[in-house]
Parts: C-alpha cells; sequence; structure tokens
C-alpha cells in the first residue's frame, strides 16, 4: 500500500492545474484512460490527431488566473493567437468576433443591426472588465472562514456591479434591445451555448457578460492539440493513466483508494469528476448522500470528428448558425474548431477538424444498437451536409476520416456523459457546490464545481481550492 498527502482522481483541466500547483508534494495523479485531459484531451485514430472536446484556450493574460496559475507552475504554453476568435455565418451572413470592440461593432452593425448595439455591447464589456478586475473572488463552504472569505466575495459582487447583479439576461436583452430580431437573438444565444452551455433565459446579466465577452480578450489556438497543454502542465508530476479508481472509504484522518492496479491510503482526495457522478465512487453512506443531493444534468454534446485534405486556408474557428435545430440536439448551431495549417502534428495530411453541437444523454439511452447506430448516423450526416453548405470549396471528397461521438462515447472514456455544470444565476449562486465539502480531506474540481466553464472558469474554482489546500 502506498500513502500519499493528495490523490487526485481524473486529468481534466481542474485536476491537471491543481495537480501542477501541488507537484512537489506527494501526490498522484489518477486518469483512467490513456490520454489525458478528459474533455480537454486530444487523442490519436488512424495515425491521426484530434482534439477531444476543449479547442479554444483563454485567459492567458496579465491578471487572469490562467496566467497567474501557468507563471506559478513555471510553465509557457505552445500556442498562436486567433486574430478571429469565431467566425459565426447565419444564413450565408458573417460575423467575426475579434477583439478590437469597435471592428467588432462595425461588422455586428453590418449583419444585426440595433440603434442600442453600443450600449448592449460596451455594457457587456465593463462587466467582464470589472470581473476580472476583482480581487476576492471565491466560493466556499462547511467552515467558518470559508462562509466569511464568501462573504466578503459577494459583498464586493454588490458593491462593484450593484443592481446590474440582479438583472436577468433576457430582462437585460428586452430591454436595451427591444424588438430584437429572432435571428439576433439567435446569434447572442449561439455565442452563450459555447461558453456557457445554456442561453439567455436561463442566465443573469453577470453570468451572459462574462459568456459573451470572451473574444475580447485573446483567444489562443494550442500547437499539438489542447492536450500537449495539458501534458505540458503535468510533466513534473506523478501521473497514473490507464488507471481507474474504482471505490474509495473514509478511515480517520485517511481515505483508502482502491484502483484497477493497486491500493492507495491519501490524506487528501480531489476529485474531477463531474459532481453528480461522484457518488458512486464512495462506499460510506454519508458521502454517498452528500453526492446524491446534486441533480445530474444530462446536457452532453454530440461531436463530429473529420480529416480533411485540402489547402484551402482556414480559421480556427467557426459557428453555423441555422434556422431550425439539428436532429437528436438542443442547439440549431454547430461549433467548428480546425487545426492550424501549420501544426506539424494535427495538419499533418491534412486538416483536423472537431465539429460539436449541444445534445442531451438521455437522448441516447435505451437504445438498441441498430436504433443507437442509426441515430447517431442522421445526426452526422445532418452536420456534415452543413458544413459542406457553408464552405463552398470543400467537397465530400476533401473528407477523408469521420466518425463521431455522443454522450454515451464519453462515457466510455472518460466516465462522465454530460458537458458542464449548471450556470450561475442569482437563484443558484448559494446553491451551487463548493471545492470544499463537509468531509474533512475530501475537495472537488472542475467545470461542476464553481465557478465552472471553460478554462476561466475552471481556472477560479483551482484557485479558490488551492487557497483552501493551503489554508491561505
Amino acid at each position: 500500500m502506498k500513502n500519499l498527502d493528495i490523490a487526485v482522481i481524473g486529468s481534466g483541466i481542474g485536476g491537471s492545474l491543481i495537480s501542477a500547483l501541488n507537484k512537489n508534494k506527494d501526490l498522484i495523479l489518477f486518469e483512467k484512460d490513456k490520454n489525458l485531459g478528459g474533455c480537454a484531451s486530444t487523442f490519436k485514430r488512424n495515425a491521426a490527431y484530434f482534439n477531444a472536446g476543449a479547442t479554444t484556450f483563454v485567459g492567458y493574460e496579465n491578471n487572469h488566473p490562467i496566467k497567474n496559475i501557468f507563471d506559478k507552475v513555471g510553465i509557457i504554453p505552445n500556442i498562436l493567437e486567433s486574430k478571429i476568435a469565431i467566425r459565426t455565418i447565419q444564413n450565408k451572413k458573417i460575423v467575426d468576433r475579434v477583439q478590437d470592440f469597435e471592428e467588432f461593432l462595425t461588422n455586428l452593425n453590418s449583419v444585426y443591426y440595433h440603434k442600442n448595439n453600443r450600449i448592449f455591447w460596451q455594457t457587456i464589456k465593463d462587466i467582464d472588465e470589472k470581473f476580472w478586475k476583482l480581487k476576492n473572488i471565491y466560493y466556499a463552504k462547511y467552515s467558518l472562514n470559508a462562509y466569511v472569505k464568501t462573504v466578503f466575495f459577494i459583498r464586493e459582487l454588490i458593491k462593484e456591479f450593484g443592481f446590474l447583479l440582479f438583472k436577468t439576461a433576457d430582462g437585460y436583452i428586452n430591454e436595451i434591445l427591444p424588438n430584437i430580431t429572432k435571428e439576433y437573438k439567435s446569434f447572442i444565444n449561439a455565442q452563450l451555448l459555447i461558453t456557457l452551455q445554456t442561453n439567455s433565459k436561463d442566465l443573469s446579466l453577470l453570468a451572459m457578460s462574462l459568456g459573451l465577452a470572451y473574444p475580447f480578450h485573446k483567444v489562443f489556438y494550442s500547437l499539438g492539440g489542447m492536450g500537449k497543454i495539458i501534458e505540458d502542465l503535468l510533466k513534473d508530476v506523478n501521473v497514473q493513466n490507464k488507471e481507474e479508481i474504482i471505490s474509495i472509504k473514509k478511515e480517520a484522518n485517511n481515505y483508502r483508494l482502491i484502483s484497477t492496479k493497486d491500493e492507495y491510503l491519501a490524506s487528501k482526495v480531489i476529485l474531477n469528476s463531474a459532481i453528480f457522478e461522484s457518488s458512486k465512487l464512495f462506499l460510506d453512506e454519508n458521502i454517498k448522500k452528500y453526492y446524491d443531493k446534486f441533480s445530474f444534468s444530462d446536457q452532453s454534446a454530440f461531436v463530429v470528428y473529420l480529416k480533411l485534405d485540402t489547402r484551402e486556408k482556414l480559421l480556427h474557428h467557426y459557428q453555423i448558425i441555422l434556422e431550425d435545430n439539428i436532429p437528436n440536439c438542443i442547439s440549431n448551431s454547430f461549433f467548428i474548431s480546425i487545426s492550424d495549417i501549420n501544426d506539424e502534428k494535427l495538419s499533418k495530411d491534412g486538416y483536423s477538424i472537431t465539429i460539436s453541437s449541444h445534445s442531451k444523454a438521455i437522448f441516447w439511452e435505451g437504445l438498441t444498437k441498430d436504433e443507437y447506430e442509426a441515430k447517431k448516423e442522421l445526426t452526422q450526416n445532418f452536420i456534415i451536409k452543413e458544413f459542406l453548405n457553408n464552405f463552398e470549396n470543400i467537397k465530400q471528397e476533401n473528407i477523408k476520416t469521420l466518425f463521431s461521438a455522443t454522450s454515451k462515447t464519453f462515457y466510455r472514456y472518460i466516465n462522465r456523459s454530460n458537458c458542464g455544470g449548471k450556470p450561475i444565476t442569482t437563484k443558484t449562486i448559494f446553491q451551487l457546490p463548493s471545492c470544499n465539502t463537509p468531509f474533512e480531506g475530501l475537495y472537488n474540481v472542475g467545470d461542476t464545481i464553481f465557478a465552472g466553464q471553460g478554462w476561466p472558469g475552471v481556472a477560479i474554482g483551482v484557485d479558490v481550492l488551492n487557497k483552501e489546500l493551503n489554508k491561505i
């Protein structure tokens, strides 16, 4: 049996960041799959490499938690700035999300003109900038010290944002952009689905601002795939991949972990798993009950992977917005991530492309094998048809490799069938799971914990968790 200070379960963004920050401690990071990174991994199939899910790297700039963490760890990621963060295409009309505000506004007005566009988008940008200047971003529970620091954070939020903090996203849209067209509203909601996994009807103005404003920051492409960033973060970390933790039992001041290969005792355990799927790991009824109280979010993704044999010059990211929802999906848009033409690993023998849309895990449950394959083929073919419709110089014969993944695929490889957690709203803020738990030495990290979504959101949670671990 091996004794550890910290056991981290799962090598997603959160697990990798917190492991890198604590790499000098007696720590092991366990990963079920051979590839590191979870939804942010890069995998190989038929001699070609593909990004599993996450493809945009945002927040690597001064005074942001991502940059701060990488600086502390001593890692400089091998990244390339995307001058156009996303090119959105709706009914053949193009809006480029660029960092320069005036350039974006000019482009936006040419497609979705509204007399109040400047007011709306300037407010979005201002709220986002104010948020990232906050000094005491913090959210934790279960101890007096944690509650006190959380109260100070909420007080700072109220002081900085005032009444804006309690406005709903839809309420603000209707107030500032009255009579907004269906097409324009669809553009806004398609952007929010990328960053927050939901649309404006479920969000606060603050959450919407953070979701819509991310292209006003620098957005990067990871050379060698998103998994390369994870691998660089973990190069000095004790990682046990292809080793799954099967069960955990609390024993006095330690946790006993049984894996597919060995047995361990750890004084601290950090779960980088979806919080509503963590109960199954534990033998203790009290801990199982704690995790069981968090309701399952079955929002997931449908992802198409393809290898494209063309030298057509393409951007890193596109979003195609359609009139109606994609079959077996809950969205009328899909997000396209394309490898850089000079990426020697991913673009060898053609572009590596990941296309994703939002689905629900329940859509893929309870099906026979034939039913499952038929639904999968229908969705894949629909997306490819619309993809080709929007890229006139790309033909079916340019596609050399084609396959897709559902929630069931993701569960098989990374032990989770959903993507993301519940959005932060004024109604959910006090119900959100925090990085710490009622059980001494047991912690959570990742996109189902405050503050969730994407590299910046997960990094906020990691920063809070690191303070809890080290009692800063």
